[in-house]
């Protein structure tokens, strides 16, 4: 119909017939819009089917790995691999430096507290493994470039860094020093940013890499006595989820990224704390760290199945999910006698 009337109206155009000059005009539109709609719906509903697929194919592949043993599931090698580690003398910190470096990983650890830091350094070098350790100030972005700098020309380029720096302050919100609020958001969040663009440069030149942030229960869930605490974890997320997509949309698919959400550690940071469920053992956390780095796991909860109870709260009645925080789960109760901050906590 299309190749009938054009040529007509080229005709008719010549003769100034403006009228059905008109008419071809609103026809071409109506053809093109028509055209339009059936691709964009066309194009639609290809997506749709393909979305579909790749939605079966992830929950398929989810439900394998969860259901296959730990011991036939593969595992990265981390032999060589340079690996910085904030907070490297603290509970955890301690106790990821150690089973690194007994996967002949070359560690390399960050604390401010070089005494402690030191101190660990010596455990871990009785086993016999070579270890690291700088005294960096992760809250002091120059500090970070500089000791960064020192560790590649030294040690050298970084292949997985561990984000686990972290302090909390232990007290309700009226009662936290402003100085305390702006210490725990440079620790636990700020930090990330100045330890990320000192490494990721490296990593995206060699298009591998591996950046792991230890974050929080209390980054998915609002927490008593932690409104500082929980709100720099609910940033880490944010950080990490955003980081990770400019990193997949602009295709750099070898940097790979690891968010872990623990319950309480055991660590002394919670002391005081009463939680109706156990609180987790540093080596305990340690050890699934490294698993999810050695299976380039993207999202880990601690215990496991917080991943899937946790979001139901968005969608029950806001009084329904109250009731069950304070009178079910009793989280408000378990952190009241929380121990307020001390200068030598770490995560």
């Amino acid at each position: 119909m299309l190749s009938f009337i054009y040529p007509i109206s080229v005709d008719l155009n010549s003769m100034k017939f403006t009228f059905l000059d008109r008419v071809v005009d609103i026809t071409m539109s109506i053809i093109s819009w028509m055209k339009t709609t059936t691709v964009a719906a066309t194009r639609a509903i290809v997506e749709m089917i393909v979305m579909s697929w790749v939605a079966f194919y992830c929950f398929t592949k989810t439900l394998i790995l969860t259901l296959t043993p730990s011991g036939m599931r593969a595992q990265k090698n981390l032999r060589g691999k340079v690996v910085v580690l904030t907070g490297g003398a603290g509970g955890v910190g301690q106790e990821l430096a150690l089973r690194l470096a007994r996967a002949s990983a070359k560690v390399v650890i960050w604390d401010v507290n070089e005494e402690a830091a030191q101190k660990v350094k010596e455990n871990i070098e009785k086993e016999g493994h070579k270890v690291y350790h700088y005294t960096v100030d992760v809250t002091d972005r120059k500090n970070v470039y500089k000791n960064a700098d020192l560790v590649k020309q030294e040690v050298g380029v970084v292949d997985i860094l561990i984000n686990n720096a972290g302090i909390v302050c232990g007290n309700t919100f009226l009662d936290i020093p402003d100085y305390m609020i702006e210490k725990t958001f440079q620790v636990n969040i700020l930090s990330h940013y100045w330890t990320v663009k000192a490494f990721l440069p490296d990593m995206l030149r060699k298009g591998r890499g591996h950046i792991v942030t230890v974050s929080s229960l209390t980054g998915l869930l609002g927490t008593y006595k932690c409104t500082d605490y929980s709100a720099t974890k609910h940033a880490t997320l944010g950080f990490h989820e955003s980081l990770h997509t400019e990193l997949r949309t602009h295709g750099h698919r070898g940097i790979n990224m690891t968010v872990v959400c623990p319950y309480f550690i055991n660590t002394g940071m919670f002391a005081g704390c009463k939680p109706n469920m156990p609180m987790l053992e540093p080596r305990d956390v340690a050890k699934r760290v490294i698993t999810a780095i050695r299976r380039n796991e993207e999202y880990v909860t601690m215990p496991g199945w917080a991943r899937f109870i946790l979001p139901l709260k968005n969608f029950v009645p806001a009084k329904l999910a109250w009731a069950v925080t304070y009178r079910l789960i009793r989280s408000p109760q378990s952190m009241m006698g929380m121990r307020a901050f001390q200068e030598t906590a770490a995560a």
